[in-house]
């Protein structure tokens, strides 16, 4: 069973993307910072990431270098795709807040499928 890391700040946010993951037979830990993020991806092993991009201590990508680091793929989340860094959409595919249940299944079944 893949086991997702979820980083997001937002706890209705976090708690519904826990749930539809759960629902779609994912393991998943979940955190709101990087730092706890961080600290997840340093003990253990995930198949992906999903995080926020912005997070209280930081930017989120920072998460997602992280685990592409480690090999592992990453998905963003955010409601702020329009003041992105240059160059930062051809590096990891966004899902756009307020997310769906079926969009957030779509792009992970898509993610560990690559």
């Amino acid at each position: 069973m893949p086991r997702i890391l979820v980083v997001e700040d937002d706890v209705a946010t976090r708690l519904f993307i826990e749930h539809v993951l759960i629902g779609g037979g994912y393991q998943v830990d979940t955190t709101g910072t990087i730092s706890g993020g961080t600290d997840l991806l340093r003990r253990r092993t995930y198949d992906l990431v999903l995080s926020d991009v912005k997070l209280p201590d930081g930017n989120g990508l920072r998460i997602a270098d992280l685990a592409g680091e480690k090999g592992t793929k990453a998905l963003m989340v955010t409601g702020h795709a329009f003041t992105l860094p240059d160059g930062t959409h051809e590096r990891y595919e966004f899902l756009l807040k307020p997310v769906r249940q079926a969009e957030i299944i779509t792009a992970v079944e898509r993610a560990l499928a690559d």
